[in-house]
């Protein structure tokens, strides 16, 4: 570490004030304060709670994120075969070599067009290159269909980290979640490869045994309008454990928890959202199944008609709650206020799921509409606080 650090002392004089590379002082800062913990401390003003800075929560978090990813790039090799008829006959390797070979150019576009953004507004802005978007760059080729063209990719990376992120401000100041916008854009501009119909397993563009969709399980839902297809196909075993098909890295439930309790174990994440998501999205399910029999179509009756707590183990509800709901720039920051704002996502994202048997989802649009109501919840929970004081006080005035 002693000879890297040596390094980036000797090189430093040409991106400081004067030097060669003056303008790209942003760019060796991003990469020596990441490397190195930063060699300054704050003049004033400055509000230490501990002593990990955002480098390492980002870091965290990556971590947090690594078994969906291994269990998520294996996951693809094993549905692509599945569909080949062949996956009997195939080792743990070849499907890990599929998978990588699948998902590592998404990361890859991802971080790259990402990165490459942030890099070229931190020049013209002239400040140093914030780091939230370690974490973005990860997630954005998590949340997409395997088989989408990695241009879509780009493009909608563009989006997120320009339109979503940038416009506002930057890192800390987005209000909405980076890699969800990219969802959504991509989902809007491209719907016919966002749909979760015959697009969520790669092929390799060989032909596939007829009757094979390779739809989602909510996917079949919407399609079929027959709750009991898509529990033929796969068992709560295999939704559990991830063996079915879906975006990259929401399937496996298990890779999910393992993360949800390193974020939660390093205090990174508010255990509140997570559980009152959950709270949110059983109570939904427990009105749905209670009004099934009133459904007014078949999709929509096989929605209702789910068991309640099986929402929490099909689509992409324990993904996003964990790594995307958890977002402390676009959710919540008051205690009480993450409770609802938990809540409510889990809550409307089951009813977006059922009402909208056109897009079987709900999970990105509930986040990204209590994305945009976080602050008035924050303003009310303030101003309750406000008032139960003031009336304290005059009590104890009194």
């Amino acid at each position: 570490m002693k000879a890297i650090h040596n390094l980036f002392e000797k090189v430093k004089p040409s991106f400081t004030e004067g030097g060669k590379w003056e303008k790209f002082f942003p760019v060796y800062d991003a990469f020596e304060t990441f490397a190195f913990v930063p060699g300054h401390s704050a003049q004033s003003g400055a509000h230490i709670r501990d002593g990990v800075d955002l480098k390492r929560t980002m870091v965290t978090v990556i971590m947090a994120m690594t078994p969906a990813l291994l269990f998520g790039m294996w996951n693809v090799g094993l549905q692509h075969y599945k569909a080949l008829g062949v996956a009997d006959q195939m080792a743990f390797l070849d499907l890990m070599l599929f998978g990588a070979w699948k998902v590592l150019p998404m990361v890859v576009v991802s971080y790259a067009v990402g990165l490459g953004i942030e890099f070229i507004f931190a020049i013209i802005n002239k400040h140093s290159i914030n780091e939230g978007y370690l974490v973005s760059g990860m997630l954005i080729p998590l949340v997409m269909p395997v088989d989408i063209p990695l241009w879509m990719v780009a493009v909608s990376t563009v989006f997120a980290v320009v339109i979503g992120k940038e416009v506002f401000g930057g890192t800390g100041m987005n209000i909405l979640n980076p890699a969800l916008t990219a969802r959504a854009f991509a989902f809007f501009a491209y719907p016919s490869w966002m749909s979760g119909d015959k697009v969520w397993v790669n092929t390799g563009g060989e032909a596939v045994v007829d009757g094979y969709s390779g739809a989602t399980i909510l996917g079949n839902l919407a399609t079929t309008g027959q709750a009991g297809t898509a529990y033929a196909d796969w068992g709560i075993a295999e939704m559990i454990i991830g063996t079915i098909p879906g975006s990259i890295g929401e399937t496996s439930k298990i890779a999910i928890l393992l993360g949800a309790m390193i974020l939660l174990i390093t205090g990174v994440a508010s255990w509140r959202i997570m559980f009152f998501s959950a709270v949110g999205a059983l109570t939904m399910g427990l009105i749905f199944n209670a009004f099934a029999e009133y459904a007014i179509s078949p999709e929509q009756q096989a929605f209702m008609a789910v068991p309640y707590w099986q929402h929490l183990i099909i689509g992409s509800w324990a993904f996003a709650t964990v790594f995307m709901a958890t977002d402390p720039v676009s959710g919540a920051q008051t205690e009480k206020g993450k409770i609802w704002y938990g809540f409510f996502i889990g809550f409307f994202g089951i009813m977006i799921r059922v009402f909208n048997p056109a897009y079987p989802e709900g999970m990105m649009l509930a986040i990204l509409l209590m994305n945009v109501f976080a602050p008035l919840i924050d303003h009310y929970v303030v101003e309750a606080n406000i008032k139960r004081r003031a009336k304290r006080l005059k009590l104890a005035n009194a």
